[in-house]
Formats: C-alpha cells, structure tokens, sequence
C-alpha cells in the first residue's frame, strides 16, 4: 500500500472564502495526506504578524512534510526562519488577496506591517499562486511601488524573480451550482441581487446611486441584498432599506446554503459596484447559477464577466459610474447574452490544474 505524500495546510486568518477554499481543496484531492492549522479571521493586525507566534509550540511544525501550504496572511518568511524542518520542506503561498491593492478605510492606518509580511512571504515561497490574473499583476505591481521607496540597497531582479514563480489557480466553484439550462432573463421586471460582504469596499454607496437613478427611470424591477454582515456596517445599507423596501425580495444574510442556492437560481442579474473584489466568488457563484452579470469593467471582472455585461469604470465619478452601470442594465435587457457560465472556474476543471503545482514541488523535495 502506498504511503499518500503529507501535507501543511496553513490559515491564519481563516475567513469565509478561505475556509470554503481549503475545504474543497482537501475534498478534490483525496490523495494527499492533509494537517491543517488555523487561525480565526479576528484581529487582523495581530494575526498577520502575530501567526508565527500563535503557531510557535504546534508540534506538527517539528514534523516532516512533503509540502506546506501557505494562505496569504501566513507570515511564512518568519515560520520557516524560526523552524528549520520547514526551511527544507517546499512552500506554496496561496495568494487569496494582496495588501498592496487592498482599499484603506479611514479609520485604518497605513498597511507597511502586512505589504511587507506579504512581499517577504512571496519572497520565501518556492511557489506564488494567485486567485486572478488582476490580484498577480496588483502584487507585482504593488511589490515594484514598494521597493521604489526604499532609500538604498534595493535588490536587483526581485519582480522578475516573482513573477517567473507565480501561476493563477483561481478558487473553484462546485459543480453543483451550475445550471444547465438557466431560466430566461425576466426582461420586463428583472429580479437584480447584490450579493457581498457588507462593507465599504464592496462600494454598497454605489450601489444606493444606482438604484436612485433606476428608480427614476421607472425601470421596474426586484431587489435582493444579501450578504455577511457586521455591526458596524456603511449607512448605505439602511438608506436602501428604507428608500427601495418596496423592491426588496430578500435581505441581510441567509444562514441556510440551500436558501442562498435556491436565491442564486431565481435571480436574473447579479450586481456589483466594487471597488475590490480578487476575485468575485460571489459573482462566479450566480454566473454559474444563470444569472446574467452586471460588473464594472475593472477588477478580476475582466477575466470572467463579457464584455457586453461590464460597464465603464468612473472610480472618481461615482455618478457617471452609476449611468454607465443603468446604460449597460438596459443594454443587457434588450439583448440578454447568450452564455455567461464560468465554466473554467469548474471545481471538476481545476482540480487537475491544481495536481500539477503540488506535484511538481514534492518531487523537487530534497532527500
């Protein structure tokens, strides 16, 4: 009987998106021999610098492994320096997000501490693997920005170094979320759902100028805005409940996964305003599900959503944004695309394609 090769699986900040992703992981490739340690996504500032600390006494950590795998807050530079069994084990920093593009809100302070985990992370990495084209090219181009302002002794070679060791693995959807035969497009009263975490970045302002305008064109439609929510979230959100509760269908978070599914097979148009999104799993979510895309041409929007489904991007004109979003709106509804299924981002499809990376760094494992 053969021994499976072992694997790390290292979260430390083991928010929605990342635990989804690691779960499917172990599920799609029952053939590795999986240990994962965690940490809960809370306290961001401690845990991004902070993980190597949380982790100094885990057992497992003296263990051998034939790959360890990294998520973007992993302070991996740190760990493997302070634990000499994983400087000789291959690494693989799986980039979810970067904190070169990441929006600041004002009440953060500078994000140096988590740029610089995350460059020295890539750093130490044998291998960089990002969630979207967009998120490789905002680090790489974040990471050039950054050492620009060191004042001397900048290395020579360090993007293009990056670069040549990093690959887009996309986080996959299930295969049960894709329709085959989605419903037609409700032209006449179309059931739009906005479906985000409910915070500033997922521009949810945006959102509420887009809908005054529709509602002044007598545009009939439907409205669900569905999405994790936290105590504090943008006021936006009470200004839609209060302005457009004639419209809404659903709205706050659904705790049952069979409701939310069932939600994504009913809409016509799934919505965003964002001024942040890596990647877009919600997005992909309802695209498999038969909804018809409605995105700003920006983002890793441009990797997946067509062309005929983005409208133009006015990142400093909110208003013009909120136009061009009900002109593409109007556009899709009088000619609804054809096909809008993600289907490379099949969980069936990647699987194979994340075999490759893992098995090309266990068998350059060093005896």
């Amino acid at each position: 009987m053969s021994i499976k090769p072992r694997i790390l699986l290292l979260s430390a900040y083991d928010a929605a998106s990342h635990k989804r992703w690691r779960e499917q992981l172990i599920a799609l490739l029952p053939e590795y021999h999986w240990h994962t340690l965690i940490l809960a996504p809370r306290y961001f500032q401690w845990r991004i610098r902070g993980n190597p600390l949380s982790w100094l006494n885990e057992l497992c950590l003296q263990e051998p492994w034939d790959l360890v795998i990294a998520t973007s807050m992993v302070d991996l530079a740190t760990l493997r320096g302070l634990h000499p069994q994983l400087a000789n084990t291959p690494c693989l920093l799986y980039m979810h997000e970067n904190q070169f593009a990441f929006p600041v809100s004002n009440q953060q302070q500078g994000r140096v501490e988590p740029q610089m985990v995350n460059l020295y992370g890539a750093v130490a990495a044998d291998s960089v693997v990002f969630n979207s084209a967009w998120n490789r090219d905002s680090f790489l181009k974040g990471a050039s920005e950054f050492l620009g302002k060191m004042p001397d002794a900048v290395p020579e070679g360090l993007i293009e170094r990056l670069r040549l060791k990093s690959r887009v693995l996309p986080v996959p959807i299930e295969d049960y979320l894709f329709v085959d035969n989605p419903e037609p497009l409700n032209r006449a009263c179309p059931h739009l759902l906005w479906n985000h975490r409910w915070e500033y970045d997922k521009a949810p302002d945006r959102l509420l100028g887009f809908l005054a305008r529709l509602e002044n064109r007598q545009q009939p439609y439907r409205l669900s805005l569905v999405g994790e929510g936290f105590r504090n979230h943008p006021k936006s959100f009470d200004q839609i409940a209060t302005r457009f509760s004639h419209r809404l269908e659903n709205w706050g978070f659904l705790e049952s996964r069979a409701e939310y599914d069932r939600l994504l097979r009913k809409a016509d148009i799934v919505l965003s305003t964002a001024l942040h999104d890596f990647q877009g799993l919600s997005m992909l979510e309802a695209m498999a599900s038969g909804c018809v895309p409605l995105a700003p041409d920006r983002l890793a929007y441009r990797e997946y959503v067509p062309d005929s489904c983005r409208y133009e991007s006015h990142e400093q004109d909110a208003g013009a944004e909120a136009e061009a979003a009900i002109s593409c709106l109007q556009r899709i509804l009088e000619k609804p695309p054809s096909q809008c299924r993600p289907d490379p981002w099949k969980a069936s499809v990647l699987a194979e394609q994340y075999r490759l990376p893992f098995g090309e760094l266990i068998r350059a494992r060093p005896d």
